[in-house]
């Protein structure tokens, strides 16, 4: 079973004038997909407090994806993917690339996403929408092979040749 981490980036959640949505609906996500989650958190949108929060949970070692919901959009506060791209070793592009795709057969507005997603040390970080029903969808799309990609990670053998979906 992998550890997964949820961080929430949301200036209104952070500030208690909002409840947090998207990242108990993430979290549950993840358990229902066999992912323990073992920490969550709020940040507001704050590049630096992003960044923070992601290498703290990151370089602990015990955390293998970890997801954020919020600031992937156009607004001028949006700044997790610049985040993200701070604090990876590694990009993993096709992850943010099968999202956008999957979202787009729902709504052409998935293309202003702009999540990204990476490599820290044995952590894959992940970007998804804030809005809870996009990150759903976003998530949904990648989770069933996501698997795989944290096998190869961890460097046990994984068998590349076997189809996950």
């Amino acid at each position: 079973m992998y550890h997964a981490a949820v961080l929430t980036v949301s200036d209104r959640v952070s500030r208690g004038e909002r409840p947090d949505e998207g990242g108990p609906l993430v979290a549950e996500l993840l358990k229902n997909a066999g992912y323990e989650v073992v920490r969550t958190a709020v940040v507001p949108d704050e590049q630096a407090q992003i960044e923070a929060a992601l290498r703290q949970m990151a370089d602990g070692g015990d955390i293998q994806l970890l997801v954020t919901t919020g600031g992937t959009g156009f607004a001028p506060r949006d700044v997790t993917p610049e985040a993200t791209l701070a604090v990876c070793d590694r990009l993993t592009p096709g992850i943010p690339e099968a999202m956008r795709y999957a979202s787009m057969q729902i709504t052409s507005r998935a293309m202003l996403s702009r999540a990204q997603a990476g490599i820290r040390k044995g952590t894959l970080i992940l970007n998804l929408p804030g809005s809870p029903k996009a990150a759903k969808e976003n998530l949904e799309a990648v989770l069933p092979t996501i698997g795989h990609g944290l096998e190869m990670l961890s460097g046990r053998p994984a068998d590349c040749a076997k189809l996950t979906d």
